[in-house]
């Protein structure tokens, strides 16, 4: 009944944790991806077997199916996406507004990227506008102002980098 103590449950149960894993990094690469993906691309980014996959794919298929969301299948691709029943609340959400305006994303990418900035620098390139960013960045929590002399210095807060899921230290992502 086992094998080197190891019994027939226990295997059982250490194939249903790795099943429940992989499902789950599956589940989180079609999440993030928001895109239609192939199974090679899906091997690549989770590290799962291409077999393995295909049936994960329908498992998944089946545990969405009554739900707010559908992992759908488009000839050899996959992608996770909202149920069409609601299609039109998406669509009112990504033609709403943004947390911060394009201007204001502006400010705070060059702010992230000098840090310790100027004041006066960070106006000087981006207008006075960039009086108003300032100060929403600094009511949200996301930068600091240190006066010196007749400018303040613009430093990111460790709530910068909570909210925007950062580490610390680490550089930050590219632009594509």
């Amino acid at each position: 009944m086992s094998i080197e103590g190891i019994s027939k449950e226990s295997i059982e149960e250490i194939d249903a944790d790795i099943e429940l894993a992989n499902i789950k990094k599956l589940e989180a690469a079609l999440f993030v991806a928001g895109k239609f993906m192939s199974v090679p691309e899906l091997v690549a980014l989770t590290d799962i077997n291409p077999i393995l996959i295909k049936k994960l794919l329908s498992d998944l298929q089946d545990k969405y199916k009554n739900s707010g969301i559908s992992v759908i299948r488009q000839e050899s691709l996959w992608k996770m996406d909202v149920s069409d029943d609601y299609t039109w609340m998406v669509n009112k959400l990504a033609t709403g507004k943004s947390e911060f305006s394009k201007a204001e994303q502006e400010s705070l990418a060059m702010i992230a990227y000098k840090q310790p900035m100027k004041q006066s620098v960070l106006v000087k390139i981006r207008g006075n506008k960039a009086y108003d960013h300032v100060k929403k960045f600094v009511d949200l929590g996301l930068i600091t102002k240190k006066k010196i002399g007749h400018t303040s210095e613009l430093y990111l807060t460790e709530n910068f980098y909570d909210y925007f899921h950062l580490n610390k230290g680490s550089p930050l992502p590219e632009q594509e």
